[in-house]
């Protein structure tokens, strides 16, 4: 569900948000509309709106772990975990964790890839929230999921900055929810990720 729909309907941090993100035409190859969040990142304003936002929503649902997906899960997450009293695991691309690690494949949009996680970050039944930049077909963030409960977790949420239309309303990612806070500049030119 996106941040509107859920009874932030005209606030205006969430203009901020989507006015701070900026759109890259044809980037990283042709038809694709990046969102580039570093120009977020640049207005320390529109940032704290992105953790206030997500720390109002999950400081009182008993979250013990913030799941931060490579690269810009590791952005988000940091944050909101030390404001909602939780730990922090990043889920990283293959051969970057020391140690033992459990992997999971998945499909993107031009192709697979994979992500880790060490087996020693997550105790059993502890309540995770996975945290992304963006999601366009959600299987990055289903293979999080994945990741996180075959380790004994369980995922309260997946939450991103930027979310296609088609997760509005009621979306579930593997049965998890999905909170949204914006949908993407410019799509009507193109795909966006």
């Amino acid at each position: 569900m996106f941040a509107v729909e859920n009874g932030l309907q005209g606030d205006p941090r969430l203009q901020a948000i989507s006015d701070a993100i900026r759109v890259i035409p044809h980037f990283p190859k042709t038809g694709i509309m990046f969102q580039d969040i570093t120009t977020l990142l640049l207005d320390p304003v529109a940032f704290k709106h992105v953790v206030d936002i997500f720390v109002e929503r999950y400081k009182h649902m008993n979250i013990s772990l913030v799941a931060g997906v490579e690269a810009r899960g590791f952005i988000f997450g940091p944050p909101i975990a030390l404001a909602i009293g939780a730990k922090f695991i990043p889920l990283r691309k293959p051969g970057k964790l020391p140690g033992k690690v459990i992997s999971e494949e998945y499909e993107l949009e031009y192709g697979n890839d994979r992500l880790e996680m060490s087996v020693e970050a997550v105790k059993s039944h502890e309540r995770a929230l996975v945290i992304d930049d963006l999601v366009a077909t959600g299987g990055t963030l289903s293979a999080s999921i994945n990741l996180l409960e075959r380790a004994g977790a369980e995922v309260v949420e997946c939450a991103c900055v930027v979310g296609l239309p088609k997760f509005k309303g009621h979306c579930k990612l593997k049965g998890k929810p999905l909170y949204v806070l914006v949908e993407p500049s410019q799509l009507e030119e193109g795909l966006t990720f």
